[in-house]
């Protein structure tokens, strides 16, 4: 069973999805973390079940400290849905450090595949649990803020809390 709830932080609306059993081809962990608004719905899996479990106050509590500046690293089994190729990009994303960046490109190449860069991004793109695997931590290799699904002006919030370095729009000009 999945079980989502929803919380409030002080970056907006975010509902958490955890799977709290193991059974074939599925993992006990976090499924989603997702931003949601009236611009971003909320987006449900089927058979998902409203309701808290132990692993998604858990996460939520990081969450918390996380945007507090009290927690660099999220201590959380993850259990994320996609292909083996996604689930290899995700991976390598748990792999950027706390403040820092990397392109596509970087990422492309970290995973042998130097030529793969829009395919990396596809999957960084599609990455169910924001924040956590922390795909905010990819920009264009020019510095500059690129695509985010919780929206960019959250991706450049996300990043100024790390302290790390980009590019805003703008500074481009």
């Amino acid at each position: 069973m999945i079980f989502y709830e929803s919380y409030t932080t002080e970056l907006g609306e975010v509902a958490i999805a955890a799977s709290d059993q193991v059974g074939e081809g599925e993992a006990k962990g976090i499924v989603s973390l997702q931003f949601y608004d009236s611009e971003r719905p909320l987006r449900v899996g089927p058979g998902w079940k409203r309701g808290t479990s132990d692993l998604t106050e858990k996460a939520a509590q990081q969450l918390r400290e996380y945007i507090a500046g009290k927690r660099k690293i999220f201590d959380l089994p993850l259990a994320p849905r996609g292909t083996e190729f996604q689930r290899r990009v995700w991976d390598a994303l748990l792999q950027i450090p706390f403040g820092e960046t990397r392109s596509y490109s970087q990422q492309a190449q970290l995973l042998g595949q130097p030529r793969a860069i829009r395919a990396v991004a596809r999957a960084n793109g599609a990455n169910p649990v924001a924040v956590i695997i922390p795909c905010h931590r990819v920009i264009g290799a020019n510095g500059s803020l690129t695509g985010y699904a919780g929206g960019l002006p959250l991706k450049a919030r996300l990043l100024k809390l790390e302290g790390a370095n980009f590019v805003s729009q703008g500074e481009l000009l």
